[in-house]
């Protein structure tokens, strides 16, 4: 029997410091998001960041938390309610980090008997720290908990047809009866080097301004192309002017 295993980020149970400190562990010792030796990574993260920033971190989550809890769980599970309404196939919400773990929402899928997995990584965009950690984790789960499942995994949804229909669609509403003077495409920012990390040439990503716009089997698993890619496919169907149109990056590592 087949299903469907969508997979977000996570959240902290509760905005408090006693909740935020261990999510902040899982997911600063994942050594796809500070890739760093451990040894070094451990000196950083409990050493250093765990000090002092889940009582800061608890305050910002605290501004933006809803009555019914994390927005982003909220919102990942609305989503998920629209999958279910599309499909027959039994569907499974899980967390790369967190208490609402990959292995939980596998297991969910066993119970319904399910053993092909069609795992779905909520991110358009290819980048080791989220579409390939939630890739690898989810695998390390199955062969570890469930070998008798199989998983398929979409690719990154940068460039889909429907992708980008919905997105332009979103961004015209925006737009309307607004006068604007230019449109800035914000993504969110990796290091350089994970860049060149995800490039199975190991020559093709030069961060150059070109490589990008130069076809390259390392566009399968590069970031910054996929996230240009995205700008310009919606800048066309939406008919803007490229002179009108720019991408940016933010949470500089």
């Amino acid at each position: 029997m087949k299903g469907v295993l969508l997979v977000n980020l996570g959240s902290p149970d509760s905005p408090t410091a006693k909740d935020v400190k261990p999510y902040l562990d899982e997911f600063l010792m994942d050594e796809r998001v500070i890739d760093v030796n451990k040894i070094l990574r451990n000196i950083i993260v409990r050493g250093i960041i765990l000090q002092t920033r889940p009582k800061r971190s608890a305050k910002a989550y605290k501004k933006i938390w809803w009555e019914e809890g994390s927005p982003l769980i909220v919102i990942s599970e609305r989503f998920a309610e629209k999958v279910r309404a599309q499909t027959d196939l039994p569907v499974a919400l899980g967390m790369r980090y967190g208490s609402m773990s990959i292995k939980k929402a596998l297991q969910e899928l066993k119970d319904k008997g399910v053993d092909e997995v069609l795992l779905v990584p909520l991110y358009p965009h290819y980048a080791m720290s989220s579409y390939e950690t939630v890739v690898v984790k989810a695998l390390e789960e199955q062969q570890k908990h469930f070998p008798e499942m199989k998983v398929t995994t979409l690719p990154a949804f940068y460039h889909n047809p429907d992708y980008i229909k919905v997105l332009a669609a979103s961004i015209a509403e925006g737009l309307e009866d607004f006068e604007y003077d230019h449109v800035l495409f914000s993504y969110h920012g990796i290091p350089e080097r994970h860049i060149r990390k995800s490039d199975p040439t190991r020559f093709h990503c030069k961060i150059d301004g070109s490589c990008c716009k130069v076809n390259s089997v390392a566009h399968h698993t590069c970031y910054r192309h996929q996230c240009y890619r995205t700008t310009d496919l919606v800048m066309e169907a939406l008919g803007l002017p490229a002179e009108k149109v720019s991408s940016s990056f933010q949470s500089r590592l």
